[in-house]
C-alpha cells in the first residue's frame, strides 16, 4: 500500500509540474505571438487605405489549437491582423512563430538555434526550455555552451568538406543580412544553394562577407575551387546585386544568368504608387508566366507602353537585364517554377530574418553562422526534389531546350 501511495504521489506531482509547465509555455508562446503582431503593425503603421484609414489593424484571434509537446498538449491562439485593402500587394501578416499547420514543438537540435537567433541568452535557455518542452527538460548554461561549441565545430567541418567530384546544375545565390550584437557592422551572410544531378537541393556555402561585394563572392568561389569544385552551374539564379554577377562571370564564365523575379517585381513596384501596384503586378506576372519567350517579350512591350510615360523609373528597372530575366526559357519547363527566383533561399531565411528583426541580434558572427547553419540543416530534411529531375542529365550534357522543350527530341 505504501508503494502504491508513493506512485500515486509521484504521478500527482508530475501532473502538477506539467500543469505548471503548460501554463508557462502557453503564456510564453501567447506573449511571443502578440509581440510578433505588434511588430508587424508597427512596421506597416504608415500604410493607409484609399480612404485614409490605417490599412492594418488588430482583428481578434484565430480559433484555438493545441501544440503537441513532450509533456502534453498546449492550447494557443494566434492573433489576427485585418487588411482593409486586401489584395493590393503581397503584404500580409503570417505568424512565423506559429505557422498555420504546426502541430508539434520543434526538435531540440532546431529549437536551441531558433531561440538563440531570437535573442535568448545562454543563461536563459534552461528556463525557456522548461516552459516550452516540459519541466523535466533542463539544460545548464554549461550544457548550452557545450552544444554551441559542438555546432560551431560541425559548421567549421562542413565549411571545409571536400567538394571533389561535386557537380550542380543550378545555383541559387543571395546575401542575408544580420546585425550580431557584438559586431560593429551589419553582417552579410553569403548563401549558395545548389541542385545536384539527382535533383536534390543542397546547401553549398554559407560565409560571412562584406556586403555583397565582388571581392566577397570571389573569396567564396575561390574557397570552393580550393576544396575541389571544378565547374560552376549551368544556370545561376540571383537578384540584381552586381557583386555576385561580376564574380561568377570571372570564376565560372560558362554559367548562364537568371535574375530573380521576386526581387525584380518588388523593385519595380516600389517605384510605383500603391494605387496601381496590383494591376502592374498582374502585368509583370504575365511576362514571366508566359508559355514562350516570344509571348514574354510581347508582355514586356505591353508593360512598357502602359507605364513608361508616367513611371519611367519603374519601366527602366523592369527592362534592365531584360534577357537575363528570361534565361529560364532555355531550360526544361518542369524546372521553371524552381529557377525563376531565389525562393529556395528566401523561404529558408525568412524565419531567421524575422527572428533577428528588432531584437538584440544573435551574438558574434561565428555564432550567427553556426546557429543559422543548424536551422538550414534542419530545414533541409524537408526539401523536395526538383520537378522533372529526370531531365537534368539532358541539361548537363548540353542538350538544347527552346521554350522549355527539348529542341532535338526524336
Amino acid at each position: 500500500m505504501e508503494n502504491i501511495a508513493k506512485v500515486k504521489d509521484s504521478s500527482q506531482a508530475k501532473s502538477a509540474l506539467w500543469e505548471l509547465a503548460q501554463k508557462g509555455a502557453k503564456e510564453m508562446i501567447q506573449a511571443a505571438l502578440i509581440l510578433e503582431q505588434e511588430e508587424f503593425l508597427q512596421e506597416f503603421q504608415k500604410r493607409v487605405t484609399d480612404e485614409g484609414l490605417k490599412r492594418f489593424v488588430k482583428n481578434g484571434f484565430n480559433p484555438g489549437r493545441e501544440i503537441l509537446m513532450p509533456g502534453g498538449k498546449v492550447p494557443v491562439k494566434a492573433p489576427r491582423v485585418r487588411d482593409r485593402q486586401s489584395g493590393s500587394d503581397d503584404i500580409r501578416f503570417e505568424s512565423r512563430i506559429l505557422p498555420k499547420y504546426l502541430r508539434k514543438s520543434k526538435e531540440l537540435d532546431e529549437l536551441i538555434p531558433f531561440l538563440y537567433l531570437k535573442g535568448v541568452s545562454t543563461n536563459d535557455f534552461s528556463d525557456v526550455l522548461s516552459n516550452l518542452l516540459g519541466s523535466e527538460t533542463t539544460l545548464s548554461t554549461a550544457s548550452v555552451v557545450g552544444l554551441k561549441k559542438i555546432w560551431h565545430e560541425e559548421f567549421q567541418s562542413w565549411s571545409q568538406r571536400d567538394l571533389a567530384g561535386k557537380q550542380y546544375i543550378y545555383w541559387w545565390a543571395d546575401g542575408v543580412y544580420f546585425k550580431p550584437r557584438l559586431e560593429a557592422e551589419k553582417t552579410c551572410v553569403l548563401v549558395l544553394i545548389g541542385a545536384t544531378q539527382s535533383g536534390e537541393k543542397e546547401l553549398i556555402a554559407m560565409q560571412g562577407g562584406y556586403r555583397e561585394s565582388e571581392l566577397s563572392w570571389r573569396e567564396l568561389f575561390l574557397d570552393l575551387k580550393n576544396r575541389g569544385l571544378e565547374s560552376g552551374p549551368k544556370l545561376a539564379i540571383g537578384d540584381g546585386a552586381l557583386g555576385f554577377w561580376k564574380a561568377i562571370a570571372t570564376d565560372f564564365p560558362e554559367a548562364s544568368s537568371q535574375r530573380c523575379w521576386i526581387h525584380k517585381t518588388a523593385n519595380v513596384l516600389d517605384k510605383m504608387p500603391e494605387s496601381i501596384r496590383m494591376p502592374a503586378k498582374s502585368k509583370i506576372h504575365e511576362i514571366y508566366m508566359a508559355e514562350t519567350k516570344e509571348n514574354a517579350l510581347k508582355a514586356f512591350d505591353t508593360f512598357v507602353s502602359l507605364y513608361e510615360a508616367k513611371y519611367p523609373k519603374a519601366v527602366s528597372c523592369l527592362i534592365k537585364d531584360k534577357l537575363e530575366t528570361l534565361a529560364f526559357y532555355d531550360f526544361p519547363a518542369e524546372h521553371w517554377q524552381h529557377i525563376r527566383s531565389t525562393n529556395p533561399i528566401e523561404s529558408i531565411f525568412a524565419t531567421i530574418r524575422l527572428r533577428t528583426y528588432k531584437t538584440k541580434g544573435s551574438g558574434k558572427l561565428k555564432d550567427t553562422l553556426s546557429m543559422a547553419f543548424k536551422l538550414v540543416e534542419a530545414a533541409s530534411k524537408r526539401w523536395r526534389k526538383l520537378r522533372g529531375f529526370k531531365k537534368i542529365p539532358l541539361v548537363m550534357t548540353g542538350r538544347k531546350f527552346i521554350n522549355g522543350e527539348l529542341a532535338d527530341a526524336a
